[in-house]
């Protein structure tokens, strides 16, 4: 196995596939349950995606009990798509719990860089010290202070020119960043990989880096190396939907095949 550490000059090495079959099995004897306070756009998708994976899903949204029901959770998700007062209060509260109880908890920084109340709220987030955080270049890039604009969920930037600033926020806040585009890089600041693979069919449908987020958390509740755990969440989804986009007419017929494809999963690679 090759990871980077100091030399920053070599592109990242493939998260072996061996890895991350190893990791699929671990988290199949040891389902997780997953406080998901997520886009409310992809809510069901998201909990299909983790149900097929053998996780259970949970979206408690009401301030007075996402904290109480954060500590009985194994993992967190905190997914500002659709952020407001209401929900921010929710998110606080599940993180004050998680943090006390040790649950891990992940950030995804939707849009930041192009709003000012969600960059701000982000950039609080990253105090209260997340497991691991994934987003696509541009917001990993507006986070990390080194770029001010985004677009949405759309990202203006390749995962590589953002690699950079992943390895930076990861060492800032000790955390694992995983930066997703046509090629995701996953980094805790010292040591990097590189997962290939997806589809562009994967961008014409609603919420599959919402739902990865939702995995990332997932196997951060696993015991073990977390950026192993983060880089086999990214190459899981990155498997699946290369292999089902090859088979499917067009997004419509996507949705029921990748879930149908993340239930039969048992290793991965060819």
């Amino acid at each position: 196995m090759h990871t980077l550490h100091s030399d920053h000059s070599r592109a990242p090495a493939l998260f072996p596939d061996a890895l991350a079959t190893a990791c699929l099995q671990q988290f199949h004897t040891t389902p997780p349950l997953v406080h998901c306070l997520t886009n409310e756009v992809v809510q069901s998708f998201t909990a299909n995606v983790l149900l097929a994976l053998g996780a259970f899903p949970a979206m408690v949204v009401e301030p007075e009990e996402a904290g109480q029901f954060s500590t009985m959770a194994n993992a967190l998700l905190i997914n500002i798509g659709t952020l407001h007062q209401s929900r921010a209060e929710s998110m606080l509260a599940a993180i004050a719990a998680a943090n006390h109880a040790t649950t891990p908890w992940v950030l995804d920084p939707v849009a930041v860089g192009g709003l000012r109340y969600r960059t701000d709220f982000a950039r609080h987030l990253l105090t209260l010290k997340p497991a691991a955080i994934r987003g696509n270049a541009s917001e990993i890039m507006a986070l990390s202070g080194m770029a001010t604009m985004g677009r949405g969920v759309d990202s203006l930037d390749t995962s590589l020119a953002a690699l950079p600033a992943a390895r930076q926020l990861a060492q800032q806040i000790q955390t694992v960043v995983a930066v997703t585009g046509e090629v995701d890089y996953i980094t805790d600041g010292q040591r990097d990989f590189a997962v290939e693979g997806g589809d562009q069919l994967m961008t014409r449908v609603v919420g599959t880096g919402c739902a990865l987020s939702a995995v990332v958390a997932a196997f951060c509740a696993l015991e073990g190396d977390r950026l192993h755990h983060v880089a086999t969440a990214c190459r899981i989804m990155s498997h699946v939907g290369g292999q089902v986009s090859q088979h499917v007419a067009g997004p419509g017929s996507f949705i029921p095949a990748f879930l149908d494809g993340l239930y039969q999963l048992k290793t991965i690679g060819i």
